[in-house]
Order: structure tokens, then sequence, then C-alpha cells
């Protein structure tokens, strides 16, 4: 197993397609069939199934992908640790980040990075919370920001604040302006699947203190709760920057939830398995500052939301 062929298999596999991955590659496709196929006698496995459109991955070729992926992005950051020696911040930072973060922080980060590093590359890929801890620790990005969860192997993480969750109800619903959480069961819940950063969350303050929620709706994105919340559907635990990006800037009504208060605590992560590029230092640095100064605005906005 060499490089070579992990490269040939992750753009194949990737683009489900030899006749893709050769134009991509300006490789011909019986050298990209050799590669692959070399691998394939390697491992004892097959890795790719053809079908009339293409090719699709085994089992195995599922597993292999996301180590490859790990692989070959540790390869380029030796190569881009090499070349930062020369005092040139050249290469490629991959970072993740959750939807929410996404949603408002990407202009900025993108903005931000071309600016203090014009010789470098980013990509940006959105996520959630749990399947950027798996990227991080295999390798596939070097930074995520993401909500903090508790324990998790591999990947270090730095709280950069926390943000106060509200019951969401639609705007005439006769719902108080607080409730404590011990009255959260009279609501039904739309409330994302069990993957979910936000409802791991809910039910691991809900369960420390007993509580047994009523989620009658389990709806993975923020955008389609908040059409079923105004549509009375059920409530939402959201915290008010899901309501801020809301793309149809409804108004809807935002109940305070106390003893004790919900919140959700955003986290800068990194791996502590694989070494940060002298450019993934600085711009790990710069993204906490674009993140930090997003949520300052986005705070205000936020109160004023209330008021």
């Amino acid at each position: 197993m060499n490089l070579e062929q992990l490269d040939a298999f992750v753009h194949v596999a990737e683009l489900s397609s030899f006749t893709r991955a050769s134009a991509i590659l300006g490789r011909t496709q019986p050298a990209l069939s050799r590669l692959v196929r070399q691998l394939e006698v390697d491992l004892r496995q097959n890795l790719l199934r053809r079908n009339g459109r293409g090719v699709v991955l085994t089992e195995a070729g599922k597993v292999l992908l996301e180590h490859s992926k790990g692989i070959l992005h540790q390869v380029d950051g030796a190569r881009n640790a090499l070349k930062n020696l020369q005092g040139t911040l050249d290469g490629n930072f991959k970072v993740g980040l959750a939807p929410s973060v996404a949603r408002v922080a990407t202009l900025a980060l993108v903005r931000g990075f071309q600016g203090q590093f014009p010789q470098a590359n980013i990509s940006v890929s959105e996520g959630l919370s749990s399947y950027l801890a798996e990227w991080l620790a295999m390798g596939r990005i070097d930074a995520a920001i993401l909500y903090d969860t508790g324990e998790t192997p591999l990947v270090d993480k730095r709280i950069l604040f926390g943000e106060e969750m509200f019951l969401i109800s639609k705007p005439e619903a006769k719902v108080p302006s607080t409730i404590a959480l011990r009255e959260l069961p009279q609501y039904p819940l739309i409330i994302p699947g069990r993957l979910h950063a936000i409802r791991t969350l809910v039910e691991m303050v809900a369960s420390e203190h007993s509580i047994h929620l009523n989620i009658v709706l389990e709806i993975d994105a923020v955008p389609p709760i908040l059409d079923l919340v105004d549509e009375g559907y059920g409530h939402a635990l959201l915290p008010l920057n899901a309501i801020l990006a809301d793309a149809r800037r409804r108004r809807f009504h935002c109940t305070r939830i106390t003893d004790p208060a919900l919140s959700a605590r955003m986290a800068l992560a990194t791996s502590n398995q694989h070494p940060m590029s002298r450019l993934g230092t600085k711009a790990t640095a710069m993204l906490e500052s674009v993140i930090l100064t997003q949520y300052a605005a986005r705070q205000q906005s936020a109160d004023a939301y209330l008021a």
C-alpha cells in the first residue's frame, strides 16, 4: 500500500467514476485501474464495485476511504511543515464548523484567512459536532468549532463561550416569558436526532434532573424545525443565534428556562494525535478571533431580539 495507490483510490471513490478521476488527475483510466486493483490485492479486499453508472464503495472501501483521507492530509501537513521552515506560510488549512457557526461565520473566516495567509488555501467543512470530532481524530481536518458534549477521545477542546437555550414557540403561543426546567414536559418538543449535539446536551441535563421530555418530532436541521414551530406543530429548544439566522426573519416567542438554565457551550477543538503545522497554528488562532468577534456581534443582536 503506497500513497500513489491511496490518492488514486480516494479520487475514484469520491467521484464514483474512473473517468472523472482520470480527468482530474491527468492519468489514463487503465493506469488508475491498475493502482486501485493493486491496492485491493495488497489488502486482500474488494474496495469498489462497478455498476452501470460508475463505481460504489464496498464496506471495506468505506472504511479505507475514511482512513485514506486522514493519511493523505497528514502527508500534506508534513510537506507544509517542511515548507514553513523556509519562512513561508503556504499549504492547506482545513477547518470544520458546526452548522450554527457555519451559517454566520464562514464568510468572515474566509475573508480573514485570505487576508492573513494569501499564499495558503482554506477548506471549510460543515458537520454535526460528533462528526467533526471524528474527522479531527482521523486527521481529516486541522481544527473545528463544535458543541462541547463532554470528554472526546483524541481531541483537545477549549471552551470559547456559552449560549443560553430558550424554549422557542410560535409568536402567538400562550407561553410564559420564563419557565422552570421541570416544566418542560408540558411542551411538545421538535428536536434534532440523537447524533445532534443539541439533543445530547438537552437530554444530559434532563436526565440529571429526572425529567422525561415530551418529544413529538425529530428533525435534524434548524430551518425546518423553525418552519414546524411557526406552523404550531410544537416547540423547539435552541439558542437565539439559531433564530437570528432564520432566512425568513420571523419573530418567535422565546421563553427563558430557569432552575437551572439550559446552556450550550461552543469549543475550539484540535487533535492531540496529529502535529499542527505552523500555518495550522496561526490559522487556528485567527479562527478563534473571528469566531469570538462574530459571537460578540450576534450577542448584541440576541439582546436586541429579546428586548
